[in-house]
């Protein structure tokens, strides 16, 4: 007979399990920590890694908590219809994966040295700030999804912590977005912050090869055992019978929506720092360019089938408050599976949020650490102490992440403003680097200011004073149209950059 998740030696056997995975995480982190020597061992693993590797460093840092809490936040409201939004993901990495090769043959740690070369050092500076500001506000929320887990597995913790730090948790939930999760989150940010400082990307690509395999397996067994227990498909469409719409495929996601929902990660994809640092890393152009290859039905089959999990765990979880709709499939895990099983899916969750955490918060401090440290303060500085500045930065960063976390609730709505800021601002001027050869440093500069200043406006001043059809609209439209728009203007507008400019990046 199976014992239940919420049975007490379930209770007690689940955080015991998701224990022994970080703890077996870290050893396995620090045992190739050793092989850090270098500023590139510890940006780009030493440019060493294979294609299995690749791909399933690539695949764990994409498949994050805006798959895992964000997506299943919408499938809970929409229904099935979210299935159709992995393909702005996929298409995006269909794209990405045409300049795999070129990449890698750069050899160069960052994408800020790619539009340096192309462009010149302001847009540099620009897209630093704005893989900054977006990256650590990715690392916020995938603390406030380990504080979900947590919290799931183990309430136990912030009942202690309500119960003994009486005073600061009345001053927090007073003056932030503060929940009984958020205790959770604290260990959350601690593992990951320690765990990225480690090593760099030699242990993060390392375990995030074993993090994709815990997804892959959690997800494989999960997804049939909650469908099996429901009732099989029949069983869904009987829960749901009251709101057909969330069993059409078609339709109940407008065009405004998904808009909304599909092109900000067209955007973030095209150009995310993390996969671009992954073609860095790879042995060879040709290995780079046969993982791109492979991540694209990777992604496409692990984010329709996340979906579906969040789909069935809806219909075993119905009337669920609003706050508690982004942790359906955890919720689901727990309270239907037997504890083996359940444990196995909520350390597939762990696995999701920790591989891409620590590969965002890696790309923001390797971004602080080259274009402000070593470009500007310490030009000289040798590779021993820009190891050691890069680890400082790590912590520094991951504290300001944390402190974002509790001053925003909802996990999906940061997670695509965050998309819109990076996607709007550099993807444009970072694919006319390798497509369009007019392309000149002060249509970048202007493009890559004016998709992140739109994305702003629009959402913090313009969308309250505009009519509800264009309020319904989120930033992510007008801000690449302003990008691309002012890319193109200014570019004709000033003198054709020189040969030597773009001979190299752009194709044919």
């Amino acid at each position: 007979m199976y014992l239940l998740a919420e049975q007490t030696t379930g209770t007690m056997l689940i955080p015991m399990f998701i224990l022994a995975y970080l703890l077996a995480l870290i050893g396995y982190g620090a045992w190739h920590s050793r092989r850090i020597r270098t500023q590139e061992d510890f940006a780009v693993a030493g440019r060493k890694l294979t294609v299995p590797v690749l791909v399933g460093t690539m695949l764990a840092t994409w498949i994050g908590t805006g798959s895992l809490i964000g997506n299943a936040e919408k499938t809970y409201e929409v229904g099935i219809a979210m299935a159709l939004m992995p393909i702005g993901s996929t298409l995006g990495i269909l794209i990405l994966s045409t300049v795999a090769a070129r990449v890698r043959r750069f050899e160069r740690l960052t994408v800020q040295d790619i539009i340096e070369e192309r462009f010149g050092l302001l847009p540099r500076v620009l897209s630093t700030v704005a893989i900054i500001t977006a990256y650590l506000t990715i690392v916020s929320y995938q603390y406030r999804a380990g504080g979900a887990v947590i919290h799931t597995i183990y309430p136990d913790l912030a009942e202690w912590c309500n119960a003994n730090l009486v005073g600061l948790n009345t001053f927090l939930r007073q003056n932030t977005a503060w929940t009984d999760a958020s205790w959770g989150s604290v260990l959350a940010a601690m593992f990951i912050i320690g765990y990225t400082v480690l090593g760099g990307l030699v242990s993060v690509a390392y375990t995030d090869v074993v993090n994709g395999v815990v997804m892959i397996i959690g997800i494989a067994i999960g997804l049939p055992y909650l469908l099996h227990a429901v009732g099989g498909v029949q069983g869904v469409e009987a829960v749901f019978a009251a709101t057909p719409e969330k069993l059409k495929l078609i339709g109940p996601i407008t065009g405004v929506m998904a808009i909304n929902f599909m092109l900000p990660p067209v955007l973030l994809v095209m150009g995310e720092a993390n996969l671009y640092q992954r073609f860095f890393a790879a042995s060879s152009a040709r290995t780079a360019q046969r993982a791109a290859w492979l991540l694209i039905g990777c992604v496409l089959v692990v984010e329709v089938a996340i979906i579906a999990l969040a789909f069935v765990s809806s219909a075993m979880e119905p009337g669920l408050p609003k706050a508690e709709h982004g942790h359906v499939i955890l919720l689901a895990a727990k309270n239907h599976m037997p504890v083996l099983l359940a444990a196995g899916l909520l350390g597939a969750a762990v696995a999701i949020i920790v591989s891409t955490a620590d590969s965002f918060l890696l790309v923001s401090s390797n971004s602080l650490v080259r274009d402000v440290y070593h470009r500007f303060l310490v030009p000289g500085a040798s590779q021993q102490r820009l190891v050691a500045v890069s680890r400082l930065t790590v912590v520094l960063l991951g504290v300001v992440a944390f402190a974002v976390s509790v001053f925003s609730e909802k996990f999906f709505e940061v997670a695509l403003w965050a998309y819109t800021v990076y996607g709007a601002s550099i993807t444009p001027a970072l694919m006319a680097t390798f497509f369009w050869r007019r392309a000149t440093a002060a249509g970048a500069a202007a493009g890559i200011t004016g998709g992140a200043l739109t994305t702003v406006v629009w959402e913090a001043v313009l969308k309250a004073r505009l009519p509800d059809n264009l309020a319904a609209l989120d930033a992510v439209l007008p801000a690449i149209l302003v990008s691309i728009g002012l890319l193109v203007i200014v570019s004709l507008l000033t003198p054709p950059p020189k040969r030597e400019k773009w001979a190299a990046f752009v194709a044919g």
